[in-house]
């Protein structure tokens, strides 16, 4: 999954990346409306982080002009402000969900879990393929041929977020260029078969069979017969 920050305190910023991050999340981070606007418009997101109070132009007007195009993305506007006026008007203008600083990481991280549940097309947050039961809102995986609970596999967060965009479009072919778009940040500039490493890391620790490589196009998740 990729994020956006759009937020002008830039240790705050960098602090909420370097955490998303770590949960497994590809994060982009700006600091004036203009520049968060322009990225929204043209980057491939699944949820955008939006302060109100920026320079250039402000979180409301953001997130207006971005539902006035037509964009759809989940959107968690954060503010200093705390009255419920504010609340209200960041609402109406099209925003998804509202946080007011300080706020508890934790209870943000709860947030974005609970958006982009929302925008996924299964209302259920566990997947079963074969034996394996994946938990995207909890981010594990388990073997669990008899459904009493099984035994975790580990993952590191870089693979579970490369697992994920596979289970989410299950049976479907997914490209090498959209793993990279949702998994590392925009600016990443490395090798691109980076994405076959995890691949093949995923491979070995869940089954070779799961994954199978659509020779020209991308990879493709498959329950296992």
């Amino acid at each position: 999954m990729r994020l956006l920050i759009v937020e002008d305190e830039k240790r705050l910023a960098l602090s909420l990346a370097k955490g998303l991050m770590a949960e497994g999340y590809a994060v982009d981070v700006v600091h004036d409306g203009v520049d968060g606007l322009h990225r929204a418009t043209e980057g491939t997101y699944d949820l955008v982080i939006l302060d109100i109070m920026l320079p250039g132009m402000n979180g409301y007007r953001v997130c207006s002009t971005l539902r006035a195009a037509g964009h759809d993305v989940p959107i968690l506007m954060l503010t200093a402000k705390d009255g419920e006026y504010d609340e209200a008007e960041g609402l109406d203008t099209g925003a998804d969900d509202y946080l007011t600083k300080p706020f508890s990481y934790v209870v943000l991280v709860a947030r974005v879990k609970a958006l982009l549940r929302r925008r996924a097309a299964s209302p259920s947050p566990v997947h079963r393929l074969g034996d394996l039961k994946i938990d995207t809102a909890a981010r594990r995986v388990f073997r669990d041929p008899d459904g009493e609970g099984g035994t975790e596999i580990t993952l590191t967060a870089k693979e579970f977020a490369v697992l994920e965009q596979l289970v989410l479009r299950a049976g479907q072919v997914v490209s090498k260029g959209d793993i990279l778009d949702h998994v590392w940040d925009f600016a990443y500039e490395g090798d691109p078969n980076i994405v076959e490493v995890y691949v093949s890391a995923l491979r070995r620790k869940l089954g070779a069979a799961l994954i199978k490589t659509v020779r020209g196009a991308g990879y493709r998740l498959e329950a296992p017969r």
